[in-house]
């Protein structure tokens, strides 16, 4: 008889019965085990290529019996199974190894999925190798690199490539974090290229750019005649990503209403259309990232505490530019080369006093903001070595340091805003906006700190004034 596939270690037996009937009936070869000790002597009995583990047993903490799992067979894939109240449980698993989880209660559907997954990460693709051979989890950091786009040698973005290498294949969240323009979008763009669903949809949607009125209808899709302007059926992001990546940037801007289906949605993998009746199945992976720091916004009241613990499971923070050393001159002169080629120009690169320039700066709009001293640098200048006197006026002087913030009962004065009384809502806002840009310099990034908003928030309202004043 063929060895099992799959280990079940489940100390409830009415669990242990219902998760072995659903797996047999998919056609998986099953050995069960009730406790620690039984499931560790199953283990060494037969090998399985994967093991759904309960990280709560009678006699031993199930992340220790995962430890114990990965020592023998480091290629087994493990799933851990955890309770609703025990979701942080969960994470220190998948930050520990596992390949992915489960919470309790889970439909059949997420529980067959997360199974074929891992068995299929799990089955040996180099056949050259012998039984004693552990098969590695992740791709090589260089050939991360080489694939992701990103250019840098620093050891910060070396940690970044070695963990997309070791998660891109798993079904774990990946939460990405860092100031805006630090490359968060590449990053999540280089675990979809990584995983195994590469040949899949990438879809990502910005949640801070769409108005919180028509975001669920972007998320989840809506029907026709379910509100006002839904004259045909519309597919949301969410399904658009069924098989692939669904990308979900600026998550800490999304409303709370938002966030209860979005949670459902995670613990479901089933979406529902504004005005549907029923829902319907999709195999999503979610990537997810934001310039806050999301655990202040649990505590502020802005973002889920249980939606936080159901996404912050693989975290990844890309450093600002101004932490990355050299890297601020591998990335300037890779964009010189690059938009030099477009345009038609002969640049030879950085002179020397250009380069300890550069290296000072702080860079607060990091890579994007490098990338467009350098273009605006090929555009108007001809060729030649960069020197100093073409890069765009005022750059050096960004470097000063800011005035300190008015304390806070000086506020209004200093902003003017005693006389937003008997104002709109919608013009006491927009002074307010304009006074905290002139306060800093018009600089975007600058006031929506000050704000505690997004900088695409601020992007988007002043694109709406423009707009109707045009």
């Amino acid at each position: 008889m063929s060895r099992p596939s799959v280990l079940l270690v489940e100390d409830t037996l009415s669990l242990q019965m219902v998760y072995r009937s659903i797996l047999a009936t998919a056609g998986h070869r099953v050995a069960v085990a009730g406790t620690a000790e039984e499931g560790l002597q199953q283990f060494r009995a037969h090998r399985p290529m994967v093991v759904l583990l309960d990280l709560i047993l009678p006699d031993r903490d199930g992340l220790e019996v995962m430890r114990d799992i990965q020592a023998i067979q480091p290629e087994t894939r493990v799933i851990a199974i955890t309770a609703n109240g025990s979701v942080s449980r969960a994470v220190e698993a998948m930050r520990a190894g596992a390949h992915d989880f489960l919470v309790k209660p889970f439909d059949e559907g997420r529980f067959l999925s997360a199974v074929q997954n891992a068995l299929a990460e799990a089955t040996p693709r180099d056949t050259g190798k012998t039984d004693g051979q552990a098969a590695t989890r992740g791709r090589d950091p260089a050939e991360i690199a080489e694939s992701s786009g990103f250019i840098g040698s620093s050891d910060a973005m070396k940690r970044i490539h070695m963990t997309i290498g070791s998660v891109a294949r798993s079904m774990a969240t990946v939460f990405i974090t860092g100031e805006s323009g630090t490359g968060k979008e590449l990053c999540a763009l280089a675990v979809h290229a990584n995983s195994n669903r590469a040949n899949g949809p990438f879809i990502a949607l910005n949640c801070g750019a769409i108005p919180q009125d028509l975001l669920e209808s972007e998320v989840f899709g809506h029907m026709k005649g379910s509100f006002t302007g839904a004259i045909s059926d519309k597919q949301g992001a969410a399904q658009a990503a069924d098989g692939g990546t669904l990308f979900l940037d600026e998550i800490c801007e999304m409303a709370p209403a938002l966030q209860t289906k979005l949670l459902r949605f995670l613990q479901t993998s089933t979406v529902q259309p504004v005005g549907a009746t029923r829902p319907r199945k999709v195999n999503v992976r979610i990537v997810c990232a934001t310039n806050r720091d999301p655990l202040d916004a649990v505590r502020r009241g802005h973002f889920r505490e249980d939606l936080y613990y159901r996404l912050y499971v693989v975290p990844i923070h890309m450093p600002p530019l101004r932490e990355r050393g050299q890297d601020i001159i591998e990335i300037a002169e890779a964009a010189l080369a690059r938009f030099a080629q477009e345009e038609g120009r002969e640049f030879h690169g950085l002179d020397p006093a250009t380069r300890a320039l550069m290296l000072s700066l702080p860079w607060p709009g990091n890579v994007r903001q490098l990338l467009n001293v350098m273009r605006n640098v090929v555009v108007l200048n001809q060729g030649g070595w960069v020197t100093p006197d073409m890069l765009p006026p005022g750059l050096a002087e960004e470097g000063r340091p800011a005035e300190p913030p008015s304390p806070p009962m000086a506020a209004p004065d200093a902003l003017g805003t005693d006389s937003l009384l008997g104002l709109p809502l919608a013009e006491a806002e927009r002074r307010l906006i304009e006074a905290t840009l002139a306060m800093h310099g018009g600089s975007i990034p600058k006031a929506a700190r000050v704000l505690d908003v997004s900088p695409s928030t601020l992007y988007r309202k002043i694109e709406a004034w423009n707009a109707k004043a045009s």
